[in-house]
């Protein structure tokens, strides 16, 4: 069967943009800096256990991208909002101002967020995307998962599912932030939702943490 011309050209055009080299964006950042966020880049690659050097290096090369546009995003909240503090301004108006910046910076990272994975997708699957994203939030989703079943081993199914999908919510929260305080900030908050969650569903979260941690010294002594 022969291809249809549109469907070889949607074949040649995409074919092109895999081939085509990411380019690092570290004109005019300091060379120090830029050296530091490949490095934490490559830490991220690293663990995806990638066999192809071209495909490892374009990947470690789109998260360091990232890492700079969002460095770019705050850098000109900031200045907006040092601008407005400088000006002289007072009450409503100046807060109006610092608000508009910030709703700038919001902006920027709404139209940002979804080109980061849909990048990576040109060279990394699916599992493999979320890797990146738990590389790039310290890996919060699954130790926070993992320690609400410990703590709570009588977990339904659903309450299971529940916990995860808000982890995830904040994972993508915590990709956009700032700096590390302000990703724990973004998980923290979801974790305030799951304890209100588990507390009407009728768990006794005092206890059910006492008991976790009196299994975890039980646990030391044995060793």
């Amino acid at each position: 069967m022969k291809l249809k011309y549109s469907s070889i050209l949607v074949l040649l055009l995409f074919v092109s943009t895999v081939a085509k080299a990411v380019d690092l964006n570290s004109k005019n950042r300091d060379p120090k800096y830029v050296e530091s966020i490949v490095a934490r880049s490559q830490k991220i690659v690293d663990k995806l256990g990638l066999t192809d050097k071209t495909i490892a290096k374009e990947v470690c090369t789109i998260i360091a991208n990232r890492y700079f546009e969002l460095n770019d995003i705050y850098e000109i909240r900031d200045n907006k909002v040092k601008q407005v503090k400088e000006s002289g301004i007072t009450g409503i108006e100046k807060d109006n101002a610092i608000k508009a910046a910030n709703n700038e910076k919001d902006a920027a990272l709404y139209r940002s967020h979804f080109a980061f994975p849909a990048s990576l997708s040109l060279y990394l699957n699916d599992k493999q995307i979320e890797a990146v994203k738990d590389g790039m939030t310290y890996g919060v989703v699954k130790v926070t998962y993992d320690a609400t079943l410990d703590m709570i081993p009588s977990l339904k199914e659903d309450e299971k599912a529940q916990i995860y999908a808000w982890l995830v919510e904040a994972r993508e929260f915590a990709m956009d932030a700032e700096n590390s305080n302000k990703k724990h900030e973004a998980f923290g908050k979801y974790k305030g939702r799951i304890n209100n969650y588990l507390s009407k569903r009728g768990y006794n979260l005092t206890k059910e943490r006492e008991a976790w941690y009196k299994r975890i010294e039980e646990k030391k002594n044995k060793k």
